[in-house]
């Protein structure tokens, strides 16, 4: 490797299909670890959630509240045999209402910042939201440095999927659009090869009327570190280690038992992974 050139990007081997479905599913818990029960769990677990954030916690067309997230939440107490409750706040005060003990755990993609982290405890993360390349079906294209060398790549300007191809894809054509509207459409228009983007959000287009059917995922999710790095968990008060080891035990049979395949199927029919 060349003095002051940048490391290889490290893209992460997509997870195995489920076999039913055909959907990958993400596993984030080692199979290796220990599912034994704590030897107490809480008996009550007040969630603190927003309303305004889909898929993972809104109002369906009848007001009621649904999500991921939501269901997540009901899976977890049913696991552990804990009453539950939840609570809706703007996502500005759910951590002032923890810390006045309004709530008992925050599930609601709050940030992991180190700011965070001098105030809060944290679960295991129940998700990670990678970046991912489209290109039109069945070009087949390779996305890799090399793959991708004197291609062109779509990217909405300005973020931090920019900056990363920016510095592991320097042999590529970047093409920076002004909106992700714009550098999608790119892709449909053939003005770009491949476009490069938030998985989550690419795969809603994906399986949406706007791509009109153009595209699909290639290659596995992007989790570059310091670049897409943003996982999803439960925040718990600082002090609060008793529901955080219950809450990561409760993760990590939800997906030994299968229902958190059933929870992520269910919500993301196009898997990011």
């Amino acid at each position: 490797m060349l003095a002051g050139a940048p490391p290889a990007a490290l893209a992460q081997q997509a997870p195995s299909p489920d076999r039913e479905t055909g959907v990958t599913v993400p596993n984030f818990w080692d199979p290796r670890g220990v599912g034994d029960r704590p030897t107490a769990t809480p008996e009550t677990i007040r969630f603190l959630a927003s309303d305004d954030f889909p898929p993972f916690s809104f109002r369906d067309g009848t007001g009621r509240l649904t999500g991921f997230n939501i269901d997540l939440a009901r899976a977890l107490c049913e696991e552990l045999d804990s009453a539950c409750s939840l609570r809706i706040k703007s996502f500005d005060a759910l951590i002032p209402a923890l810390v006045r003990e309004e709530g008992d755990a925050i599930i609601a993609g709050l940030a992991t910042t180190e700011a965070n982290a001098k105030t809060l405890l944290f679960s295991d993360p129940y998700l990670r939201l990678p970046a991912r390349f489209a290109v039109l079906t069945g070009t087949g294209i390779e996305v890799t440095p090399e793959g991708l060398a004197d291609k062109r790549i779509s990217v909405t300007e300005g973020t931090v999927h920019q900056a990363f191809l920016e510095r592991y894809f320097a042999d590529a054509q970047i093409k920076a659009y002004a909106s992700e509207t714009e550098a999608r459409a790119a892709l449909g228009t053939e003005e770009a090869d491949a476009h490069f983007g938030d998985g989550l959000s690419l795969s809603f287009w994906l399986n949406g009327e706007t791509s009109a059917e153009c595209c699909s995922f290639a290659g596995g999710p992007w989790l570059e570190p310091g670049y897409f790095d943003h996982s999803l968990t439960v925040a718990f008060r600082i002090e609060d280690t008793f529901r955080q080891e219950a809450i990561n035990h409760a993760l990590y049979r939800l997906q030994q038992n299968g229902t958190y395949s059933e929870l992520y199927l269910r919500y993301f029919p196009v898997s990011f992974y």
